[in-house]
């Protein structure tokens, strides 16, 4: 089986001094990789392309036979690292908490603890409010882009 951590120092030396950032790195029993990366403004397909040859390099094909993915996290996925939650700072999310709550709102104030998010709470009686609820990255079972459709 291929060892991951290989593939993890594989990526991390393609990435240094690039504004390119690893998400996550998944390695199946069967030797399929899959390889999540991205950047604040996206990562391109030739980005892709050329971070794919550059890992498949460090890997001996005659020793092992393996599948290699490398792309984007997409837009369904939850974030896997604080970076995606900069770069989505000031967009609609949803957020799970880790007791089975859903929460909506705008992506606010991140820092390396955890961050705010700006909802809309109806209180009896009275017109919507806005609100910022604070959250822990402990307290958090996953966050996602939450897709509006004009």
């Amino acid at each position: 089986m291929i060892d991951r951590n290989k593939i993890v120092e594989s990526v991390r030396e393609y990435i240094r001094g690039t504004d390119l950032f690893l998400v996550a790195v998944k390695v199946s029993a069967s030797n399929k990789i899959t390889v999540l990366a991205d950047r604040k403004e996206g990562i391109t397909i030739d980005e892709c392309a050329f971070l794919h040859r550059h890992i498949e390099k460090g890997i001996d094909r005659e020793t092992e036979d393996f599948e290699l993915q490398v792309s984007s996290p997409g837009l369904d996925m939850p974030f896997g690292v604080l970076e995606q939650y900069y770069n989505n700072e000031g967009q609609k999310v949803s957020v799970i908490d880790n007791e089975g709550m859903k929460y909506t709102g705008i992506l606010k104030n991140v820092t390396k603890g955890g961050f705010d998010l700006e909802t809309e709470v109806k209180v009896r009686g009275k017109a919507k409010e806005v609100k910022d609820i604070p959250f822990n990255f402990d307290q958090i079972k996953a966050t996602k882009i939450e897709l509006t459709i004009k």
